[in-house]
């Protein structure tokens, strides 16, 4: 039995910040650091009250990948035109040996909780070695993460318990990527097409086939005619015809047996065929009865219960040109993600590319992702983890505010991208619609939360990440011609990111960007150091579409995403053809001195935000219009001579 005098010493020690637990048995000494920490609680959520100290949390802690540390390395064997290993892209199995926790982390975590004093048989480690399970009462809880639980309510009255901040040993916190719960916001509140998300910042960050979280109404006009003699009008509506006659697309795909492309769409989100054939009938009449291929995903299907222009423009938009491109020969996979009542994020959809990633880092967040099996009448009862091959290009044209996850939640995210570069995937986003502002036009205060006064740019994510290719959009100018240059859109998202730093492979062209055309704001306004993106451009306003059988146009990076995603199948088309494998990540050749003429260069321009004229587009790389839009002919080339 211990003396009083070495309790009041353990007691010390914690009390002083010098330990961060006091325990049963002597734990291996090891300094307290803080590891993750909020600064401000989501909109909508208030203090309620203490947790009480025997309620139960079912702690989780997300294990350390290994190797995470040379990704840049991995991806840059297989993606940089210049190594011998251009190209070869590695297996699901290759990718899940190298990147699965070590012996050494999960060791290392359990002894810590043994050491700590919980029991062998509280210890769970799941079979994917990804994380460990404990529950622990709030009071041992606090005791191990040196943190305070409290209660937080939520106005739609759901109930939260969370900390401000916990600690972890420093041994242990390299094998720790996060504990949950702990600051993040993970209460469900449910929302669905019958029972309306309680406020809006509900609804930009759960659920992206919502209306009002991606394509807007706003962007469409009413009925207008179609107009003849289509090259002659591409400054009025913009149609395949003009898009080939604009990046040069000049090629019918013959590999389209091994060839393959995958557009996401969120339910509610969901195409009509019969506005697929009127737009055939006038612009692609090779398409007329084309269906892209349902690739179900938690319950995905293409909804008929919910129609209009706010549930149907994304995904019509998204299928019809991506399939006008590529002409009838080549068949689509449409990834449709999510069931009714529940919807879905990209975690959803990476969930069911890759097993591992169920698990990684504690699964799903329900504050952000949809949560399955979904109990709820009409929910899918299932959870699709590993169900689903990637194909060699996806387009996603859905973003999200960076600012609406924590960092802890973006870097997941973007490793997961990462081993889709090594696989040989090229995964597009829009850069968003906001320009340098959030979804729904807030920027961030000082503290990092969104607010209609804020004054420093809004990232959006995953264009944030580094493995992915971010697309801006441009326009045709009123009055010019196809041949003439465009300009870019005034929506068109762009930024640095807070969270996520510059990648290698763009370090000389934003540096050029900032030293030569350097943005008159405050050095707060936006993270100079951050990702920058977008990466390309392609045409996003005025794209005719048929609604509902009305012919309308329609504008975003929504439409542009899906442009550069049928030009890079078409690239892999003709690399397939000659026994090549696709290019998977284009991002590190298209930035490199042997790609300097593959874009269009888009010098006018700007996307406004947050009180200012947001970023110019101008010489070279730039935050509105990346590296320009493509020359098709000219990639074409250059990825042909390569391995």
């Amino acid at each position: 039995m211990r003396s009083s005098t070495t309790v009041l010493f353990w007691i010390f020690l914690l009390c002083s910040g010098r330990l961060s637990l006091a325990v049963a048995t002597a734990p291996r000494l090891s300094r307290s650091v803080v590891h993750e920490k909020r600064d401000h609680i989501p909109p909508e959520w208030s203090h309620s009250r203490k947790h009480h100290p025997t309620a139960v949390l079912p702690l989780r802690f997300a294990l350390a990948q290994s190797n995470i540390h040379a990704m840049d390395e991995f991806v840059n064997d297989v993606a940089h035109p210049e190594s011998p290993y251009y190209g070869k892209h590695w297996t699901a199995a290759q990718v899940a040996a190298k990147f699965s926790p070590s012996h050494d982390t999960v060791q290392t975590v359990r002894d810590w909780l043994s050491e700590s004093g919980f029991a062998p048989e509280r210890i769970h480690v799941k079979k994917t070695k990804s994380w460990i399970e404990l529950n622990a009462t709030v009071e041992e809880a606090e005791r191990l993460l040196n943190a305070e639980y409290y209660v937080y309510k939520h106005a739609s009255g759901k109930e939260h318990v969370a900390c401000k901040s916990y600690h972890l040993p420093a041994h242990v916190a390299p094998h720790v990527d996060l504990v949950m719960p702990t600051v993040h916001f993970d209460t469900i509140v449910h929302r669905g097409l019958d029972s309306p998300p309680v406020n809006r910042y509900e609804r930009v960050t759960r659920g992206l086939g919502m209306p009002g979280a991606g394509f807007r109404s706003s962007k469409m006009t009413p009925t207008v005619p179609i107009l003849k003699n289509q090259l002659e009008h591409c400054d009025e509506q913009i149609t395949p015809e003009c898009l080939r006659a604009l990046y040069g697309i000049d090629y019918t795909p013959i590999a389209t047996e091994i060839n393959t492309i995958g557009i996401f769409e969120a339910t509610p989100q969901a195409f009509i065929a019969s506005d697929i054939d009127e737009f055939a009938k006038y612009y692609a009449p090779d398409i007329h009865g084309k269906r892209p291929m349902l690739v179900s995903i938690d319950g995905g299907l293409v909804q008929t219960l919910h129609q209009g222009p706010n549930f149907t423009a994304e995904s019509n938009l998204d299928i019809t040109y991506a399939m006008a491109l590529l002409t009838g020969k080549q068949n689509i996979s449409l990834y449709q993600v999510g069931d009714i009542p529940e919807g879905a994020s990209f975690n959803n959809f990476l969930d069911a590319l890759d097993m591992s990633y169920c698990d990684f880092e504690g699964g799903d967040d329900p504050t952000v992702d949809g949560i399955y099996p979904d109990e709820r009448p009409g929910g899918y009862k299932g959870k699709d983890c590993g169900t689903v091959k990637p194909a060699n290009v996806i387009s996603v044209s859905y973003d999200m505010n960076e600012a609406d996850v924590s960092a802890a939640y973006a870097a997941r995210q973007c490793a997961e991208y990462a081993k889709l570069a090594l696989m040989g995937t090229t995964m597009l986003f829009a850069s968003g619609d906001g320009g340098v502002a959030s979804i729904n036009g807030t920027c961030l205060d000082a503290d990092g939360s969104l607010s209609v006064h804020g004054k420093r740019f809004s990232p959006s994510l995953p264009s944030i990440c580094p493995y992915v290719t971010s697309v801006g959009a441009t326009q045709v100018n009123p009055g010019s011609t196809v041949h003439q240059p465009e300009s870019s859109a005034n929506f068109s998202g762009g930024g640095f990111s807070d969270f996520i730093p510059m990648p290698e492979y763009q370090k000389n062209a934003v540096h050029s960007y900032l030293k030569n055309h350097p943005p008159a704001y405050p050095q707060h306004t936006f993270n100079r150091t951050g990702r920058a993106y977008p990466d390309v451009g392609a045409n996003g306003v005025n794209l005719s579409l048929f609604i509902q059988g009305v012919h309308r146009l329609v504008a975003g990076t929504s439409a542009s995403t899906p442009i550069v995603a049928a030009i890079i199948t078409l690239i892999n088309d003709a690399r397939l053809a000659a026994g090549k494998s696709p290019v998977g990540f284009i991002n590190t050749a298209i930035y490199s001195p042997q790609f300097a003429d593959a874009f269009n260069d888009i010098t006018d321009g700007h996307n406004p935000g947050c009180g200012t004229g947001g970023f110019n587009a101008t010489e070279g790389w730039d935050p509105v219009s990346g590296l320009g839009t493509p020359k098709f002919g000219t990639l074409l080339k250059k990825f042909l001579e390569l391995p």
